[in-house]
């Protein structure tokens, strides 16, 4: 059974989704070391820096809360599996987190505390506002990253936003709508279940590389992948407004290989009857 991941919209969603993969050598380093320590699409030139990386795209998913887009990929190199959780606003900006996968467990745990707090409060009153806007606060260490949650307030409503900071590295966050926490959860903990909360990754067989080709205007990835469920490959078909993936389970290659190479062989016989009409007219 094929499963579809698909991420549509205009110019601004095809600019993160390259900015993500020409920025992802930079922020791999440094994700390298927490996952040591503790443990963003599609142009050529990005997909070529995930491949010398060793980089992989396992899972992605995309939410629409209130007037922002949230994408939450889960990917995988040579030291283990992360969580990138990316923010872009109405007027697309955007900003970015990297999380360990038992960072990213934690972060769900603690979701869930803050949708529960968020249930539990009154309406909102302008006329007086908590101190700092702040409604409630977690923060999370790991090694050399500390997250900050704070539940807050202002006269657009209320959020949750995340902070991310590194040694010596400036800092990142994003502003969740409190609206959006319990599917923002949800969305993380299927993420969790498929692929676990072990930031190393379990040993592996041994997998071909990824492959990309050009055809006109569209860019097709090819990459093979394993989780909980098996090998699996991974299609991406990647225009200039939108990005469209497939996967395809170990045990179904033979049979889409035929079925695909037998759409070959038929297109091949009516493209010979059609010259052979066109010759017989012509004569």
């Amino acid at each position: 059974m094929l499963s579809v991941v698909q991420v549509c919209g205009g110019a601004q969603t095809h600019e993160l989704f390259m900015t993500r993969h020409r920025s992802e050598a930079g922020e791999i380093a440094a994700l390298g070391e927490a996952i040591m320590s503790d443990r963003d699409s599609g142009d050529e030139m990005g997909a070529s820096a995930q491949q010398i990386q060793g980089v992989q795209e396992l899972a992605t998913k995309t939410l629409h809360i209130q007037s922002k887009r949230f994408y939450l990929d889960v990917k995988q190199n040579r030291r283990g599996r992360f969580l990138k959780i990316a923010e872009v606003g109405a007027g697309g900006n955007k900003s970015r987190l990297t999380l360990s996968m038992s960072t990213a467990a934690e972060f769900r745990d603690h979701l869930t505390d803050f949708s529960e707090h968020y249930a539990q409060l009154g309406p909102a009153n302008p006329d007086n506002p908590p101190e700092d806007g702040r409604l409630k606060s977690e923060t999370m260490v790991k090694e050399n990253r500390r997250y900050y949650l704070d539940l807050k307030e202002n006269a657009r409503g209320r959020f949750l936003r995340v902070s991310q900071t590194v040694n010596r590295g400036p800092r990142t966050q994003i502003a969740l709508p409190a609206q959006g926490l319990v599917e923002f959860r949800d969305a993380l903990t299927e993420l969790l279940d498929e692929f676990g909360t072990d930031d190393m990754s379990a040993e592996q067989p041994e997998l071909p590389e990824g492959r990309h080709m050009r055809v006109e205007n569209k860019n097709f990835y090819f990459d093979i992948g394993s989780n909980n469920r098996g090998v699996y490959m991974r299609i991406s078909e990647v225009k200039s407004t939108f990005r469209t993936s497939i996967t395809i389970p170990e045990k179904s290659w033979v049979r889409f290989r035929d079925i695909f190479g037998d759409y070959v062989e038929k297109m091949k016989e009516t493209q010979q009857r059609k010259e052979q009409q066109d010759r017989s007219s012509g004569d």
